[in-house]
Parts: structure tokens; sequence; C-alpha cells
């Protein structure tokens, strides 16, 4: 998989979570441990995008 179709893949994920995240808070009774777990996860895969993107302009 090249660099380019892994960030995209990244970037995908990373606006479904997003997405899924809008829709649990919309609802009162949303666990708050799966949504802490769910934001973690959107800020992991922000991490890697960022650092792919590094090292992508350095190479």
């Amino acid at each position: 998989m090249s660099i380019e179709s892994h960030l995209a893949e990244l970037e995908r994920r990373h606006e479904a979570l997003s997405r899924e995240i809008d829709e649990a808070l919309s609802h009162p009774s949303a666990d708050t441990l799966e949504l802490a777990a769910m934001k973690r996860r959107k800020l992991q895969l922000k991490d890697e995008i960022a650092r792919l993107k590094v090292n992508k302009t350095i190479h």
C-alpha cells in the first residue's frame, strides 16, 4: 500500500469516527466510556496521519 493510499484510508476512518462520535453525542444515553474510547482512537488516527504527512514531506 502506498503512503498516499494509506493516508487516504486513515483520513476516511478519522472522518467516519468523527461522524460516529457526533451521532453518539446526540443521544442522551451515550456510554461515556465508549465515547472516550472513540475519541482516543480518533486522536490516535490524527496523530498517525500527521506523522505520515511529515515523513512524506521529508522523503
